[in-house]
């Protein structure tokens, strides 16, 4: 079966902060991977120096190649919370459109919450994957400046999480597994977005979800901030990418309050405990998938397997559990969140 299209709006990738092949990368994109990529860039310049000339190059090639991976694997294990936050925003990370494009067979965009509007920040829609149907759910930023202004960067309004709701019963009634992809800072927090019950929404999905009668599946593909992303967040099981984030509240929102100033987010990114490792450490996610070096926007394909490969496994292991169970389970999951490891 054909792979399906990228939804409509984000097809054009927008000029990114990082990439190996620009002649002034160094000038750019995060500043502890600069380091890497002006060796990057001294790779493609000795391989066209060979490709022109008649010197063997390939030794001083491929040991700066191996040299390029040692440093980048250092980098990488050595990362500051702040720093995890700045690889969870990279503008090359796969998204929510991505993940449809490269991983599903099918996939059938649903609009709408038969109330207000439809929401861009939130896409839902039929999908279809390796034989396996299910609901698919998540928040959407968008690529080009266009499209991301659309998607209010992936802050979606009420409406949204009413769409993502109705979608989450229609699969219920078509007892269809759901997954969730979590990718954003927080809800919108316009004013209109409050007139409309913003805080509302979220806390009718946050309580119905408990009550879908068939498995859910969370995972957090990049940004994990507040309720926003808990109005998609309970699942039976979830999972994070190796250099996501998922947070209460984000770095920024978080210094503004308590210290009165966005320059302390690195600190309060720290106080949070928002990375991967530290999620798991406490039983707030079941899984953390190990992303390839360098992070996933270095090889974005390779990250969409793998998240694939969970979704496969996790389907199979609830599709057989009974109903009462999966919900007893998904309660008893929620409620020991927060206690001391090894306390029930």
């Amino acid at each position: 079966m054909p792979r399906p299209a990228i939804l409509a709006g984000n097809e054009n990738r927008p000029v990114t902060d990082v990439n190996p092949k620009s002649a002034d990368n160094h000038s750019r994109g995060l500043v502890f991977e600069r380091p890497l990529l002006e060796m990057e860039e001294k790779i493609e310049e000795l391989k066209r120096l060979a490709r022109t000339t008649h010197l063997d190059l390939n030794g001083e090639i491929v040991a700066l190649q191996e040299r390029l991976k040692r440093q980048t694997a250092d980098v990488y294990q050595n990362l500051s919370a702040w720093e995890e936050v700045s690889v969870a925003r990279h503008a090359d990370r796969p998204l929510t459109s991505d993940y449809i494009q490269m991983m599903l067979d099918d996939f059938t965009e649903l609009h709408g919450d038969r109330l207000y509007k439809d929401d861009r920040a939130m896409v839902t829609g039929l999908a279809s994957m390796r034989g396996m149907r299910f609901m698919l759910i998540g928040h959407r930023k968008g690529k080009t400046v266009k499209d991301r202004l659309a998607c209010n960067f992936g802050c979606a309004h009420p409406e949204g999480y009413r769409k993502a709701l109705a979608k989450m019963r229609l699969a219920e009634k078509m007892k269809l597994p759901i997954v969730t992809f979590i990718n954003t800072p927080g809800a919108y927090p316009g004013i209109g977005a409050e007139e409309r019950g913003q805080a509302g929404a979220i806390a009718r999905n946050i309580l119905e979800m408990f009550a879908i009668r068939v498995p859910i599946i969370v995972f957090v593909i990049g940004e994990g901030g507040s309720g926003g992303a808990l109005g998609i967040g309970v699942g039976d099981r979830v999972g994070i990418l190796e250099h996501s984030y998922y947070s209460v509240i984000s770095p920024e929102g978080c210094a503004a309050i308590l210290w009165k100033s966005g320059e302390k987010a690195p600190e309060a990114a720290e106080a949070l405990n928002l990375t991967s490792a530290q999620l798991l450490k406490h039983g707030l996610v079941d899984h953390v998938i190990p992303e390839p070096l360098g992070g996933a926007h270095r090889d974005p394909q390779a990250t969409v397997e793998a998240v694939a490969e969970q979704i496969v496994l996790w389907l199979q292991e609830l599709k057989s559990m009974p109903v009462e169970t999966l919900l007893a389970q998904r309660h008893e999951k929620f409620r020991r969140m927060g206690k001391p490891l090894g306390k029930k």
